[in-house]
């Protein structure tokens, strides 16, 4: 337990999220995807990913009245963690949506309950993984909606609170890296509302978590909404004439640079690691001009691979069963996976 963030930080190249899978509701296989095993976590390290993000839903597997998490989830978190750890890779560990009750929960009328269960939560958490060596890492939330500066106080108190109780639970805990959120895990908003990092007995054991969707009509939207339509084509030498009315007009190779140049000034350079725990961009079919669709989305993925490497951010695709297959732990996204490992120097 030797190594700070910054030393752990140097290991990661390229991470993967085992997505809509431990977080979801109902159960493991709830969301469509078969549960996790050896196979897949060699698969992921066979195609070139050096680091795992697991997304883990808690809640619903814990008593409502005593917070107590079910020994049965706690042991199957383990066996995975233990998958990670026999494939060599650096393990994030988080709480994920969860049903809401932090990320949604982030006020200050919300905050002494928040505060209990999230210290309960990480009491238990930390005690059954606490003999895991530094490859292990814990992160306090996922995306916690946060976007004042009032808000941001109780943000702070969330991420206290779950630094403060794997601190508690002694032994390789003590020295373990924990990961915190930016408000919304937002660029923009940690830039204007991020103006410190909460206390720790441990030295240079702190990392920061952003996630990047830019532009949501190309990263998120699957079908035209009230607020926008969706882009298929995205990067300045990426447009389409055969359906210009889908081209991007914003959030280009410029937004990325300008981004991650943010990130670097605000955390890296002052020596504290960031991690981009979610990036990506579908892959469609309806685009009329599909080829040309399918090169700007590997451009967009290696670009931005790339430039949150230049800056010192550590990118994690996110991924439910698109780029590896669940079930036979073979590549289904060849042209985004090569991407990937491009941006990454991996190539």
């Amino acid at each position: 337990m030797t190594s700070t963030a910054v030393d752990i930080a140097s290991r990661i190249t390229l991470g993967f999220n085992i997505g809509n899978t431990l977080e979801a509701t109902g159960g493991e296989t709830a969301w469509g995807n078969p549960k996790i095993t050896q196979g897949l976590v060699d698969g992921i390290k066979a195609a070139g990913f050096d680091s795992i993000r697991l997304p883990r839903s808690w809640d619903q597997y814990a008593d409502q009245t005593t917070a107590a998490i079910s020994a049965s989830w706690l042991d199957r978190v383990k066996e995975v963690v233990q998958y990670c750890m026999n494939a060599d890779m650096r393990v994030l560990l988080n709480i994920h949506w969860d049903g809401g009750w932090l990320e949604k929960n982030v006020t200050v009328d919300k905050k002494d309950a928040v505060v209990a269960k999230q210290k309960a939560f990480w009491e238990q958490i930390a005690t059954h993984l606490r003999d895991f060596d530094e490859r292990l890492m814990f992160a306090s939330a996922n995306e916690p909606d946060c976007s004042t500066a009032e808000q941001m106080e109780v943000l702070y108190a969330y991420h206290q609170a779950c630094i403060d109780a794997v601190r508690s639970t002694g032994g390789k805990n003590a020295y373990r890296v924990v990961v915190l959120q930016t408000p919304q895990t937002g660029i923009d908003l940690a830039k204007k509302l991020w103006y410190r990092m909460p206390t720790d007995t441990a030295s240079n054991r702190l990392m920061v978590e952003v996630h990047y969707y830019t532009p949501p009509e190309f990263c998120i939207l699957m079908e035209d909404a009230s607020w926008g339509r969706m882009v298929y084509y995205w990067g300045k030498n990426y447009h389409s004439t055969i359906e210009p009315d889908r081209n991007a007009t914003w959030g280009e190779e410029d937004t990325v640079d300008s981004e991650m140049a943010i990130e670097k000034q605000q955390f890296t350079s002052q020596g504290v690691p960031v991690i981009l725990g979610e990036y990506a961009t579908p892959k469609r079919s309806t685009p009329l001009d599909l080829q040309r669709h399918l090169d700007s989305r590997a451009h967009w993925m290696e670009y931005v691979t790339r430039q949150a490497r230049a800056n010192g951010v550590l990118p994690f695709l996110w991924d439910t069963g698109e780029l590896i297959d669940r079930y036979n732990y073979t590549v289904k996204d060849r042209q985004g996976l090569d991407a990937l490992l491009q941006g990454a120097g991996k190539a």
